[in-house]
């Protein structure tokens, strides 16, 4: 299956792009993305366990994932 892995603010800046397509095996999870991504040179950026978002809402490791879910790494935000 085919996902839309979005990037934001550093993590963008460290893959060079804000979106990137991911193939994974059907019924993989969002653990599964995170340790395809972590494949890559950039993934370096990221903390062991990054805010993700699934079609606009956090989801946690174990959520399963479809054909043509949209996945956002969410970046750390600090601020006062």
């Amino acid at each position: 299956m085919r996902i839309r892995l979005r990037l934001f603010a550093m993590y963008a800046e460290a893959f060079g792009t804000s979106e990137m397509p991911l193939e994974l095996p059907t019924g993989a999870t969002v653990a599964d993305a995170l340790a395809a991504v972590r494949g890559e040179a950039a993934a370096a950026k990221l903390p062991p366990s990054p805010l993700v978002a699934v079609n606009l809402k956090y989801a946690k490791p174990d959520v399963v994932l479809s054909d043509g879910d949209e996945v956002a790494l969410i970046p750390p935000v600090a601020g006062g």
